[in-house]
């Protein structure tokens, strides 16, 4: 008997706790909501969207008949208190039980912000590949601060994921909110409550991800491509939901709250980097995410996927100046994530300029 047969096996510790979540998924899966409302009791559903998502908005409405009490298509990035509050108010007046988030991550953190406070529950259409709707966390943006939190409480009571209703994701936007979801998959890996499960879902998740965006930028009107990007997006989502964020959540929270940064763009510029800095602490860790990526260096991997398919490449083309750098690092810094390798100061702003400048990882 050899060295190796006598080697204890691997074993684990870790806890987990599943989202008590209803999820429906598949194509015309929309046609569904009325009954899913029914089944939670909601008789009177605010439509939530943002400016852009009016008209499926209105369709949603529709389709909820005498149970929808409006539409408020006023979601914004980064969650504004300001727009909350007028969206409060709005339920307040129209008598509202419930509300349905129909679109990206901008419309599903309003959702979050009146689960959170009055505590309406709310049904989640998604129609970006973000994920967010299966995290319990919640961002608020105020005088140019961003404040997160996390609490089950804003988890939504059901998920509906109808494919069809992301045909119309223009290519770049479909490919930065695929990387948003990425990223949350990325850092769920090496989070310090991480389990064997997580792994899995990043493992697969990253995957699906990986290849279908390359087949939406090829066939934006493929629905088997959208599909598997929607599922990996599920499945990246679960994995943040389940862990503590890092590193890369801090400084995209910071780069949205204190310059308005659009929010998929930003996660798709800072991933590599925040990547590249954790990578050689947590490789085993990553493991999973060399597999699914097919490469020894996940980093320039994910770096090279978006810039292939026309991702903004750089903070600096998002609109940060080289003067913000200081100011935002040591926002970073001064509530600092759990993150697998020290950082400080220093490396804020190390990592700050390569981003800005767009520098290959």
């Amino acid at each position: 008997m050899d060295d190796q047969d006598d080697a204890a096996p691997e074993t684990f510790a870790f806890g987990y706790q599943p989202a008590p979540v209803r999820v429906s998924f598949g194509p015309a899966a929309l046609a569904e909501l009325p009954r899913i409302t029914d089944r939670l009791g909601l008789r009177r559903v605010l439509v939530l969207s943002t400016p852009g998502r009016a008209r499926l908005a209105a369709a949603v409405a529709d389709l909820l008949g005498d149970h929808c009490a409006g539409i408020c298509a006023q979601a914004r990035m980064h969650v504004p208190a300001a727009v909350v509050e007028q969206v409060r108010a709005r339920a307040r007046d129209n008598s509202a039980d419930g509300c349905v988030a129909v679109g990206g991550g901008s419309t599903i953190g309003l959702a979050k912000a009146l689960a959170l406070d009055p505590g309406l529950p709310y049904v989640a259409v998604p129609t970006s590949y973000a994920g967010s709707e299966m995290t319990p966390i919640w961002g608020l943006t105020e005088d140019g601060h961003k404040t997160t939190g996390k609490n089950p409480a804003v988890l939504p009571r059901a998920i509906v994921y109808d494919a069809e209703l992301t045909l119309s994701l223009p290519v770049v936007t479909a490919v930065t909110s695929g990387m948003n979801a990425i990223a949350h998959a990325v850092e769920a890996l090496y989070a310090p409550d991480t389990s064997p499960f997580v792994a899995l879902l990043a493992e697969e998740g990253v995957r699906r991800l990986a290849t279908a965006l390359p087949r939406i930028a090829e066939d934006p009107s493929g629905l088997a491509a959208r599909s598997d990007a929607l599922y990996g997006a599920w499945l990246c989502g679960t994995c943040l939901g389940a862990t503590t964020m890092s590193l890369h959540h801090k400084l995209c929270h910071v780069l949205g709250g204190a310059l308005d940064l659009p929010h998929a763009e930003t996660h798709t510029v800072v991933l590599p980097y925040a990547l590249a800095f954790n990578e050689e602490t947590a490789k085993r860790q990553l493991a999973p995410l060399g597999r699914a990526l097919g490469t020894w260096y996940p980093p320039a991997a994910l770096q090279n996927l978006a810039r292939g398919l026309g991702a903004p490449r750089s903070l600096a083309e998002l609109g940060m100046a080289e003067g913000d750098i200081d100011r935002v690092a040591e926002l970073v810094v001064s509530q600092p994530y759990a993150n697998p390798r020290p950082f400080g100061l220093d490396q804020a702003r190390t990592l700050l300029r390569r981003a800005h400048r767009g520098l290959d990882v």
